[in-house]
């Protein structure tokens, strides 16, 4: 399995609800539909309460950590050829700008390694 995790930031003048409300309704069902290969789209939203913050006490820089799943090489091949169609591009650009500070965006390709928790 290929993971992309995305570090995410709405746009400075939507509340947290309201961007929720956005990326749910609007972005991922546009992302499913554009982007076929996904096997699991899961957005873990930040909450205030029980965060550690930086030394200055400045919140986090993130609103949303965005996990996409691919099964292989070639699945995750075929999403980036896909995403960079410029059709496809321009689509998910014009959505992103509806409610994500796109200047702040970054995405990484990860391994993920698991380990097995036993019960006590």
């Amino acid at each position: 399995m290929i993971k992309c995790i995305a570090l995410l930031k709405r746009k400075p003048d939507l509340t947290r609800e309201q961007f929720i409300e956005y990326y749910e309704k609007n972005h991922a069902p546009l992302i499913l539909s554009l982007l076929p290969d996904i096997i699991e789209y899961r957005r873990n939203f930040f909450q205030e309460e029980g965060a550690f913050t930086a030394a200055n006490g400045t919140a986090s820089d993130v609103d949303v950590v965005t996990e996409i799943c691919l099964k292989d090489k070639e699945a995750h091949q075929r999403f980036l050829a896909r995403s960079a169609e410029p059709d496809v591009a321009a689509r998910i650009a014009a959505d992103e700008e509806n409610f994500l500070d796109r200047g702040a965006t970054r995405m990484f390709v990860v391994d993920v390694h698991a380990s097995k928790v036993e019960p006590a």
